[in-house]
């Protein structure tokens, strides 16, 4: 299977509120994997493949994002991207997946 990602991934867990226009609650969850480009999230209800979604997502600020649904494993979760992000929220992504990068090389030695 050839890897369609355009950012490397991490695998960590970072608070995200998903929001929906079908649904005015929100859905409290948090990341399995993370990217520049999208994330996992797991949950026993996935959204629909296509759905769109609102992100809030707890870094040191939340970070809002616009993304959909690209994969839909049930009973698991699903594989969001990323599709709009503020230039300022992508660099604080950016930053913190950096500095996330750096504590798993410097634990592994």
């Amino acid at each position: 299977m050839t890897e369609r990602r355009k950012h490397p991934r991490f695998k960590i867990s970072v608070s995200v509120e998903v929001h929906t226009e079908a649904n005015t609650t929100p859905l409290r969850c948090a990341t399995s994997d993370l990217s520049l480009g999208g994330c996992y999230i797991e949950s026993m209800y996935p959204f629909p493949v296509a759905t769109c979604l609102e992100l809030k997502l707890q870094l040191a600020d939340t970070l809002l994002i616009l993304a959909r649904v690209v994969t839909c494993d049930p009973q698991f979760g699903n594989g969001i991207e990323f599709v709009r992000i503020l230039p300022e929220d992508r660099d604080e992504l950016a930053r913190f997946l950096d500095e996330h990068a750096h504590q798993q090389l410097a634990s592994s030695h």
